[in-house]
């Protein structure tokens, strides 16, 4: 497996700004524990192609947008910075919601390993430093389907 997504690394490398993958798109809000509520306009990374992908090659992102990294079942996650050329918050969610840890201010274009603190079903990815000014921790509920807390 892990041949698999070295080979698509390469790959991604190559190819022109033309052939990158599309993302469907969904919203979702993080419910604070100081009783915010943040609504995000995100596209789905879904496949293993879209999730090698993720925000790589992005120059920009609006502020209330980000990428939501989806597993079928709880697993350790483990990222990095690679193309990636803004700053991301990395907000690493379990199975119920429950925001189990956050990286913020991943640097762009590093290769070191950026990683969950626990098994989780999702990672949510938003500009760099966004998660400190609204005041998103780890233990916060992020309000989507797959994790069964749609309101």
């Amino acid at each position: 497996m892990r041949g698999l997504f070295l080979g698509m690394a390469i790959l991604l490398t190559a190819l022109p700004a033309a052939a990158l993958e599309t993302f469907a798109r969904s919203s979702l809000v993080i419910e604070t524990a100081a009783g915010g509520h943040y609504r995000f306009d995100i596209e789905l990374a879904e496949t293993p192609m879209q999730q090698m992908q993720g925000l790589m090659f992005r120059e920009k992102l609006a502020p209330d947008a980000g990428m939501l990294f989806l597993y079928d079942r709880p697993q350790p996650a483990s990222f990095w910075m690679r193309n990636t050329l803004i700053p991301l918050d990395m907000i690493f969610i379990g199975a119920d919601g429950k925001v189990v840890n956050i990286h913020q201010n991943a640097v762009p274009h590093s290769l070191d390993a950026v990683n969950s603190a626990g098994p989780v079903k999702g990672i949510l990815e938003i500009n760099g430093g966004m998660s400190a000014r609204l005041g998103i921790r780890a233990g916060d509920r992020v309000l989507y389907k797959a994790f069964g807390t749609a309101k």
